[in-house]
């Protein structure tokens, strides 16, 4: 499939930011998310009479005052603690993609989505910095069909983030312009930045993949994942899981399980979303890395999956405010990523881990954006993951759950063919 890019430019927010404002803190969290990839998320949508009367000037005078409610987002890094609010903008490009949308949404390839979302914030126009925060890109298919990619900078913002800036890019494009959308609290007296430099130092000693990887996409639909809550339900450890507890604790008897004694011998962490958990809560839709892992151990017994499901909600549930203050304060959640970078890079077999991670983008509506001709048929994204490392997404009608996972070759063959995950999820969905 031929791309090619049309044209590409800085937009600058639509109105300067405050002096008072020129100056965003990090958070130590922001400082930790320096180390990872970019956030990536496609959205595709149909052809409509709508799309060809929109023209190009329409989505970039909302993209600019999007950014205005969003302004850290329009700045560069200052130093490892902050970001210069100046106005410098964002990166936008077009392109046009030869071929009709179909052919990308009957197979999903991630070296195709890589090219829908080929810009990266730190490929910009005029600066050789590599500064830029965002970088947004315009696919238009010869069928009229579009897809709009948008990609962060881990540094500036989680996945959460991201959904509230395409969110409101979308409202705004509708003629909806909320004041609040871009919420910018300061975070960094919850998390107090710290000085990383001897971990940057281990971060950049650590291979990056010694290890082959699969990563594979798949669909729990709604009726299937149904049947799995109900399969849980009533047991010793957990009345009824959520959709999330229910096929994070499938993946997790299957991946951690140990072929040999037959027990489960590898924790799970998941990102928590602390919005909502600290005290008073944070606006759902602020910006920054307002996340926590949390930890849950089986202790090397047999599968049971309602006991699983039991311990990531366990686990989940002990994250609230009094926990992630005590926790940031006293300094332990630093100390143990220092140590377990040390080992990384001491012993790179330990990049394979012995851990499982999960990661939710569900329940941040991408789906009900719509820039005035509708919402999206598909909502992807390119961002490759770590090994061991599991991304859920809601599926368009909100019911069943989409999965990514990324696993070492071998491990993903046995992974294909586990009669429990075949039971419940199809590796060939249609979109």
């Amino acid at each position: 499939m031929e791309i090619q890019i049309i044209s590409k430019e800085i937009i600058k927010p639509s109105a300067p930011t405050p002096h008072h404002l020129k100056t965003y803190k990090l958070s130590a969290v922001d400082q930790l998310a320096a180390f990872a990839a970019d956030i990536p998320v496609i959205l595709f949508y149909s052809p409509t009479d709508e799309i060809s009367s929109k023209n190009s000037d329409y989505l970039k005078k909302s993209f600019a005052k999007t950014l205005t409610l969003f302004y850290p987002f329009a700045g560069r890094i200052k130093d490892d603690s902050s970001i210069d609010c100046n106005d410098d903008g964002a990166t936008y490009v077009e392109a046009r993609v030869a071929g009709t949308m179909s052919m990308i949404l009957q197979q999903p390839d991630m070296d195709v989505l890589e090219q829908l979302q080929s810009c990266k914030p730190d490929e910009n126009v005029d600066e050789p910095s590599g500064k830029v925060m965002l970088a947004a890109q315009l696919n238009y298919f010869d069928c009229g069909g579009i897809a709009i990619s948008v990609r962060i900078r881990h540094r500036i913002g989680d996945a959460s983030s991201l959904a509230s800036f395409v969110k409101c890019w979308g409202a705004i494009s509708c003629g909806i312009y909320d004041n609040n959308a871009g919420t910018v609290v300061d975070c960094s007296s919850l998390f107090p930045p710290q000085d990383f430099s001897g971990m940057s130092l281990l971060y950049s000693l650590v291979p990056r993949s010694p290890f082959n990887i699969s990563t594979k996409r798949f669909v729990f639909e709604g009726p299937k994942l149904a049947e799995l809550r109900g399969k849980l339900c009533n047991g010793p450890y957990l009345k009824r899981p959520t959709r999330f507890e229910a096929v994070c604790a499938l993946i997790w008897g299957v991946v951690g399980e140990d072929s040999e004694s037959k027990k489960v011998n590898k924790p799970a962490t998941i990102a928590v979303d602390l919005r909502k958990r600290m005290d008073p809560p944070l606006p759902p839709h602020c910006i920054g890395n307002i996340v926590h892992l949390a930890v849950a151990n089986w202790e090397d017994k047999a599968v049971d999956c309602n006991g699983l499901a039991g311990k990531i909600h366990e686990s989940i549930s002990m994250i609230n405010s009094d926990y992630v203050r005590q926790v940031y304060a006293d300094g332990s959640f630093f100390s143990s990523m220092r140590q377990r970078m040390a080992e990384m890079a001491e012993d790179p077999s330990t990049v394979r881990g012995g851990v499982i991670g999960f990661s939710s983008w569900c329940k941040f509506r991408f789906y009900e954006v719509d820039f005035g001709w509708g919402k999206p048929v598909w909502v992807g994204t390119s961002l490759r993951l770590q090994p061991n490392w599991v991304m859920l997404l809601d599926t368009r009608d909100g019911e069943g759950m989409e999965v990514r996972i990324a696993l070492p070759n071998e491990e993903m063959v046995k992974f294909e063919q586990n009669p429990d995950i075949l039971a419940y999820a199809s590796f060939t969905p249609a979109i």
